[in-house]
């Protein structure tokens, strides 16, 4: 059995990228970077920050065209795809996030300044594992 599954909560590093292709199809992407802390052998206290290439599609791209800024903060789960393509003649490589959910995390705010609840979309729809798992005899 092979799993290919992230799940990455981190901050935007700079507005979404969206593009239209043939037949209705979008697509957004964007810079996410997530921090861990930790002391180093000397004690001191230590930040490294991961960036990664998400890619939305569909419905996820219009959500972050309409809703995602830099800075925002998300919480994304998809899939690690790793490409290659040449570049001056060299061999490059990229790995990319390709979500397939996304939800804004924090409290989002209106045009006035005044807080609402934090924008979520699911392109596809989850199950109510709580009731699946009542009848699980362990």
């Amino acid at each position: 059995m092979a799993v290919n599954k992230v799940i990455l909560v981190g901050n935007v590093g700079k507005d979404p990228e969206v593009r239209y292709l043939d037949n209705n199809i979008t697509v957004a992407k964007f810079p996410l970077a997530t921090s861990e802390n930790f002391k180093n052998k000397n004690g001191e206290r230590v930040e490294s920050t991961e960036w990664h290439n998400i890619v939305l599609w569909n419905k996820l791209a219009e959500v972050a065209e309409k809703y995602v800024k830099k800075g925002t903060q998300l919480y994304i789960e998809g899939r690690i795809k790793t490409r290659s393509y040449e570049k001056d003649g060299a061999k490059h490589y990229m790995t990319e996030i390709f979500a397939n959910t996304m939800q804004m995390l924090g409290k989002k705010t209106t045009d006035n300044g005044s807080s609402a609840e934090p924008v979520v979309s699911e392109e596809e729809p989850q199950t109510d594992s709580v009731n699946e798992a009542d009848d699980l005899p362990f």
